[in-house]
């Protein structure tokens, strides 16, 4: 184990962590708010540590899988920590559990809160819960890779432990200008977002914050009522742009280099729209006496699949009250979620693909025992270890899944929202149902429960195996 690369990456994850603190502070220096102070203690004891960390450069800056995944995993912790610690010096959050657990929420992009009324909450500390989505939004990681060049090639392991999906790759010959290319992408489209935002008539902070959420595919709200006081225009682009936010960023890459047809011959990209298309129409025709007509139903059906199958997690209306049609549709989108190399949740809707596909090949070899079938997708066969990584993702997902919903249980909260609520949070979406749905929140667990969802969050986030590997006792043997 490599632990000097180790510690001198977590250094200059703290080194980004200070930085990306200015923002908040600003903040609290325009709107005159003394809780400012607590993000200014918290960037210089980031600015110390990472100091330390990164002052001796580690003298071998090459490391494998193993390394890699610990890395991701720990940063992810040591940047929560970080994040959470300005809410706990201020008071806002004054509970250390609760604070990591907004702070986790954020970072992951679910959304998922324990505050009773955010509103009340000072502009700074607003929109630094909204800004740690757009920072988890594409990986931090990621981010580090782009501006910190590591020698021997073997730093595409720390990518493909932080990106989602069954298989990552390059989509430039350099991990570091495919690191650019994947933040130019995701600052053009956030930009954009707010410009017609703000061309829409929300006000430049509201903004900032709702493309902050968006863009990350997170949820956390700047009103108590999430999205549902703005216009069905504002509405409508949140809609939209939550749903280019959930596709392959790699799309958004040939469409750059100009090879427009390709990108829509991506198998996953149609299967996604197509899932979104038939999600809303059911739910709208379901829905449309509660919502007072077609155009209205269709309207919040349009945005609640968006922000579900995205795994953003805003809404426009209370979906617990749904017909149980409806709510059935919402909680199968939260196991879906978005498209693997996007910035959504959820298992993804290409492995989805290859078990379905998997399961096609399996049919026919009972019927033809000697016939020779490959999955395929887009026209390309899917090499064994994709499909064999796949269903052993499907498997470790249900075992985690299974013991965080024993271990909440007792909370005795209910089967629907514990069930959901574990749902909402491995999956890294925000609402579930019954108290953890859009109206309610996730306060009432206790710190035992609030720490198991948590888990659940970084777990989902990282895709498993980054967080459980850190339990795993062969990962610090020497071999």
């Amino acid at each position: 184990m490599n632990y000097s690369i180790i510690i001198y990456i977590i250094g200059w994850v703290l080194n980004l962590t200070t930085g990306l603190m200015l923002l908040p502070c600003a903040t609290a220096l325009i709107y005159q708010e003394k809780q400012g102070f607590a993000f200014l203690i918290t960037m210089g004891f980031c600015l110390l540590a990472g100091v330390l960390l990164t002052f001796r450069k580690p003298g071998k800056k090459v490391f494998y899988a193993r390394e890699g995944f610990v890395t991701v995993a720990l940063s992810w912790i040591v940047l929560s920590i970080a994040g959470a610690m300005p809410f706990v010096i201020s008071r806002c959050i004054p509970h250390p559990v609760d604070a990591f657990f907004e702070v986790v929420s954020g970072f992951t992009t679910t959304g998922a809160s324990i505050l009773l009324e955010v509103e009340s909450l000072p502009r700074c500390m607003l929109i630094w819960r909204s800004f740690t989505h757009w920072i988890g939004g594409m990986g931090v990681l990621v981010f580090v890779l782009a501006l910190l060049p590591l020698t021997g090639g073997y730093h595409m392991n720390l990518m493909k432990a932080e990106s989602p999906g069954p298989s990552v790759s390059r989509i430039l010959p350099k991990v570091q200008s495919t690191a650019k290319t994947l933040y130019e992408i995701y600052i053009f489209l956030t930009v954009m977002e707010m410009i017609l935002l703000f061309a829409s008539g929300l006000p430049l902070f509201d903004t900032m914050c709702m493309s902050f959420g968006t863009a990350g595919t997170g949820g956390f709200g700047i009103l108590n009522d999430s999205c549902a006081s703005y216009t069905a225009a504002q509405q409508g682009i949140i809609t939209v742009f939550m749903i280019l936010f959930g596709i392959n960023f790699n799309v958004y890459f040939l469409i750059m280099t100009r090879k427009i047809i390709h990108a829509f011959k991506v198998e996953e990209l149609r299967y996604y729209l197509g899932i979104i298309a038939v999600a809303i129409t059911l739910i709208t025709i379901n829905i449309s006496h509660l919502a007072g007509g077609l155009p209205n139903a269709f309207r919040q059906a349009s945005f609640q699949v968006g922000s579900i199958i995205t795994t953003t997690g805003f809404s426009t209306a209370d979906f617990n009250q749904w017909p149980d049609f409806s709510k059935c549709i919402l909680v199968l989108l939260m196991f879906l979620g978005a498209c693997a190399g996007s910035t959504g949740g959820g298992i993804k809707v290409s492995r989805i693909m290859i078990m379905f596909k998997t399961v096609a090949k399996e049919f026919l070899l009972y019927l033809h025992p000697n016939a020779v079938k490959k999955v395929k997708m887009d026209g390309k066969a899917i090499p064994h270890e994709v499909v064999r990584s796949t269903n052993i993702f499907m498997i470790v997902y249900l075992v985690v899944f299974a013991t965080s919903a024993l271990l909440i249980s007792l909370d005795n909260m209910g089967f629907t929202a514990n069930f959901t609520a574990v749902a909402a949070t491995i999956n890294n979406i925000g609402p579930g149902l019954d108290v953890v749905g859009p109206a309610g929140n996730f306060s009432m667990y206790s710190s035992f429960s609030k720490i198991v969802l948590c888990f659940d969050m970084l777990a989902g986030r990282l895709e498993l195996f980054p967080m459980l590997l850190l339990f795993y006792p062969k990962t610090w043997q020497k071999f």
